[in-house]
């Protein structure tokens, strides 16, 4: 990983849930760096802290402790707005249920966020198109989501989150709705574009996905408690069951 540059950066993260005396720690002081053409898995058990952690690295939410840095850009020196800004120009989101806008295309809903960045409609189109026929979809811009099956509908999520010059793909459980050849379909099309540049941040509560990282971390009660290269199923256990 030598000379690849830092999309990612979280030093010394912490984020509380309410306050007082029904404030709860989310996460506890979790620093961890994503470099470009490398994709991390994060795992944990329920309520460790995982889609907290995305959250706060795709700038969802600000942390009450930290400092979080996106594409060279460290969020804590902008306004809400340009928070917002660099999320829609180098953050991609892929989520377990898709979240496909029902009424608009495939090619649509790819071209979305383009759109609402300022980028003219034919533009927008024509990279949409692009990052479609990139996952094999080309010729289906113009299905609605009804019309596609559950992995063309990830596909096309994927290609939304990936299109433009983003930088970071963030995916929390994008095979969970998805059988296991479909879902291993999936994580192959990530590793792929994670391949080709982009730095990729993954939850999963599945071993044999977070194989295809480069990394794994496990995160327990908020704080990041080990990390290992997944170099077999023993390599996938979490530090308490070793």
């Amino acid at each position: 990983m030598t000379g690849r540059a830092e999309v990612l950066t979280l030093l010394g993260v912490g984020h509380e849930h309410g306050t007082g005396d029904l404030a709860r720690t989310a996460l506890d002081g979790v620093s961890l760096t994503v470099l470009e053409g490398e994709l991390v898995a994060v795992m944990g058990a329920s309520g460790s802290g995982k889609s907290t952690l995305l959250a706060i690295a795709g700038g969802l939410t600000t942390p009450t402790a930290g400092h979080v840095q996106v594409d060279g850009t460290w969020l804590a020196d902008l306004s809400a707005a340009e928070v917002a800004r660099v999320r829609r120009r180098s953050v991609g989101f892929v989520f377990q249920q898709f979240n496909l806008v029902s009424t608009l295309t495939a090619a649509e809903n790819v071209a979305l966020p383009l759109e609402l960045d300022g980028i003219g409609t034919r533009a927008a189109r024509r990279a949409a198109d692009d990052a479609l026929a990139t996952l094999g979809l080309a010729g289906r811009g113009r299905a609605f989501p009804a019309e596609l099956s559950g992995g063309e509908q990830q596909r096309v999520a994927i290609a939304r989150a990936l299109v433009g010059s983003r930088r970071l793909v963030l995916a929390d459980e994008p095979t969970g709705a998805l059988d296991s050849s479909t879902g291993d379909e999936v994580m192959g099309l990530l590793r792929e574009r994670v391949d080709a540049g982009a730095a990729g941040l993954l939850v999963t509560h599945d071993a044999r996905h977070a194989a295809w990282a480069d990394r794994i971390v496990f995160l327990r009660d908020g704080r990041l408690v080990d990390e290992s290269a997944p170099r077999g199923p023993e390599s996938l256990l979490t530090p308490e069951a070793r």
